[in-house]
């Protein structure tokens, strides 16, 4: 009878082991263990400001929510992106931001992470296949792209030479902004545009390129496609002693944009809102992992910035 009984404990104890680790695999296998939802995030490139303060934003908000992050820096490479989305899931994050590097390379970080049934919400740029995606916060590149021709439009009336320096060929938001600016220039025939080349988004390619065309040309305004490019611009046409005699638009607002203008270097930026496209990316994320509903498309509108309003955006 009392060896019954030992036998008895003996298996209530074993099963009483298993339930406990049935429920910590349970919790690990939810993601939730310890109440803490765990989201990877994949950065375009680390070396742009506007990037960097994407990142400070995110990391701002997931703090806030008791969120743990796992962030890569895809270094400007789709192929980097892929062998860290790979990372990330061997991880069992609940949920991936990613901020593509490029529209068609960064597609196959979206297979992976839907073959492991893991929500993906793109930020900023988009894929090709964005409709495997959970979600997808950012704003519309192509309204970007008429604000800031349409503004140099403006201000040349109607007529005059331009150069238009590209992001980086095949991202999502160089074709979109790209658009925009030639619906523009369709109903602009006296705007000529001299020459356009790829900077990717970058201030010192674009320094070199700015060189290169000034040596050969003269140009009324440069249409840059983001604020780093924009500045590049600017610091070649300084030196050339020619800042006076062309105006440079940029995109995205970045601090040392909004100095510029304040200076009376920079003609003009688009205000993207980088600290709401973090915050949303980083709610959407936490809904998703939680397997809540969330909405496809989260867009947050763009504003033109120019030395009359620029005291709104300073203080942002």
């Amino acid at each position: 009878m009392k060896k019954v009984k030992v036998c008895a404990a003996v298996l209530i104890m074993i099963l009483g082991i298993l339930s406990g680790c049935s429920g910590k695999a349970e919790e690990k296998t939810n993601g939730t263990e310890k109440g803490k939802i765990k989201i990877g995030v994949l950065y375009q490139n680390l070396q742009n400001e506007y990037i960097v303060g994407l990142q400070d934003s995110i990391r701002k908000y997931a703090k806030s929510s008791g969120i743990e992050l796992i962030e890569s820096d895809g270094e400007g490479k789709a192929e980097n992106q892929i062998s860290q989305v790979e990372n990330l899931i061997n991880q069992q994050v609940d949920a991936i931001i990613l901020n593509p590097a490029d529209k068609d390379g960064s597609a196959g970080v979206v297979e992976k992470a839907a073959a492991a049934k893991i929500p993906l919400i793109t930020v900023l740029a988009v894929v090709s296949n964005e409709e495997k995606a959970t979600a997808h916060v950012g704003s519309d590149d192509v309204e970007a792209g008429k604000i800031e021709m349409k503004h140099v439009v403006e201000l040349l009336g109607g007529k005059g030479t331009i150069a238009i320096i590209h992001g980086p060929n095949g991202n999502s938001a160089e074709v979109n902004r790209t658009e925009g600016n030639k619906e523009i220039l369709k109903d602009s025939p006296n705007i000529k545009v001299a020459a356009e080349q790829t900077a990717n988004w970058s201030r010192e390619e674009a320094l070199a390129l700015t060189e290169n065309w000034l040596q050969s040309q003269m140009l009324d305004a440069i249409v840059a496609q983001n604020d780093e490019m924009a500045l590049g611009a600017i610091k070649a046409l300084s030196a050339a002693g020619k800042l006076n005699e062309t105006k440079v638009i940029g995109i995205d607002a970045i601090p040392d944009a909004l100095n510029s203008i304040q200076s009376g270097e920079l003609t003009a930026t688009v205000f993207q809102d980088v600290d709401a496209q973090g915050k949303m990316a980083v709610d959407v994320a936490f809904k998703a992992a939680k397997g809540e509903k969330v909405e496809k498309n989260n867009m947050i509108p763009f504003q033109l910035v120019t030395k009359d309003n620029l005291d709104k955006f300073k203080s942002k």
